[in-house]
């Protein structure tokens, strides 16, 4: 299955699958029951940039956390900030009620508000009692910037487009790279900005899905990691002469999982998530936001009750570790699968953000590990001998 319209890789063609789980059907979020995306991606104009009409490499995407209207059925939520240099709005509201009830959008830094402001209109229409029998609403807004490459002072994506894009959430497969929100993002100062992945995981004797979806602008080139490789150091001096943006930037986590949990628990799984960006070549730098959301489909949470009580299921804590390690591997390969994506994007002013050279990366991947077959280890089951 292709990653993007260009028919461009994903991380599993260059012969690469990371961690043991098996992927789900589509290997993206979508594969979690009831997770829905859709995305408007925005390229108009070329050339020198004129503040406020273009060029334009920007877009917003989607994201449906459940099956149904999660206003008036909400899912158990919970975020960690690795590093806070960015925005998710509504999050205070997540942390304090461990719950999410809007639909999550992504988008470029500038456009947080205007993105905001336009899914208000879009749940009022669906919702006329918000303000009045119902609370206010604070939709759950996540940015990363893309300034780079794109007129961000603009602000280009509309209400129409944010409408567009909620109406046209699907389940199946996701297109990753150089779309929607990702449209202007960069990835090790490679082009592609969104990356989704999947794994199926049994814990006590039922097997769940969990899935990320990354709108991922972060990392130096010559740090980044492949299954372990250091493709960006090998890679580099290809690259030398394409000048850089600085090496800070930010990465949106979204994690679903069909798992029952609770806030507190999704808040040790958001946790976890932020490992894989450490495994990729990501520091967390100072001008940096790392920003993970995690919620859960298996319990919906009514806005309205006849008697004030609802009764949810959850899974033991002793259970949850092979989620937690399903859970860093799928977030690695979301990010790696967002880089894989990417087209070469020209921005504005002739900033270039080259796409991945997946061929080279497949042969070098695949040199190392001919490079380095070693004896399986001994069986961990055998008593210990000493010398």
């Amino acid at each position: 299955m292709t990653a993007s319209a260009a028919g461009r890789p994903r991380l599993r063609d260059l012969g690469v699958a990371v961690g043991r789980f098996p992927v789900g059907e589509h290997n993206a979020i979508t594969d979690v029951d009831g997770v829905r995306v859709n995305h408007v991606t925005l390229v108009e104009g070329s050339g020198k940039l004129v503040p406020g009409m273009g060029p334009v490499r920007t877009g917003v995407t989607a994201v449906m956390p459940a099956h149904g209207d999660p206003f008036l059925n909400r899912v158990y939520a919970a975020s960690y900030v690795l590093n806070g240099a960015g925005e998710v709005t509504g999050l205070n509201q997540i942390e304090e009620w461990g719950l999410c009830e809007t639909p999550i959008l992504l988008c470029s830094t500038l456009c947080v508000g205007r993105v905001a402001d336009a899914t208000v209109a879009w749940l009022s229409q669906r919702h006329p009692k918000i303000g009045q029998e119902y609370d206010v609403v604070i939709p759950v807004v996540a940015e990363c910037d893309d300034s780079y490459l794109n007129d961000a002072v603009g602000r280009h994506v509309t209400p129409a487009d944010v409408a567009e894009a909620l109406d046209g959430v699907r389940s199946g497969p996701v297109e990753e790279g150089c779309v929607g929100a990702g449209t202007g993002m960069q990835t090790f100062h490679f082009a592609g900005g969104i990356g989704t992945s999947s794994r199926k995981v049994e814990l006590a004797g039922v097997v769940y899905t969990v899935g990320s979806l990354v709108l991922s602008n972060f990392g130096n080139r010559n740090l980044l990691r492949m299954d372990g490789v250091p493709i960006g150091r090998l890679i580099a001096e290809r690259f030398a002469h394409v000048p850089m943006r600085g090496p800070a930037g930010s990465i949106i986590v979204l994690v679903a999982t069909d798992v029952p949990m609770t806030h507190r628990q999704l808040s040790r799984l958001s946790r976890r998530a932020a490992l894989a960006i450490g495994r990729t070549g990501g520091y967390a730098a100072h001008n940096s936001g790392e920003i993970i959301l995690s919620w859960s489909t298996a319990n919906r949470i009514p806005r309205l009750s006849d008697h004030g009580r609802h009764t949810v299921e959850l899974i033991l804590d002793t259970e949850i570790d092979p989620l937690y390690e399903a859970t860093v591997d799928t977030v690695e390969e979301a990010i790696l699968n967002a880089l894989c994506a990417g087209e070469d994007m020209v921005g504005h002013s002739g900033h270039r953000a080259p796409a991945l050279p997946v061929e080279l990366v497949a042969e070098l991947l695949q040199r190392h590990r001919i490079a380095h077959v070693v004896d399986p280890p001994p069986s961990m089951n055998k008593p210990f001998q000493p010398r």
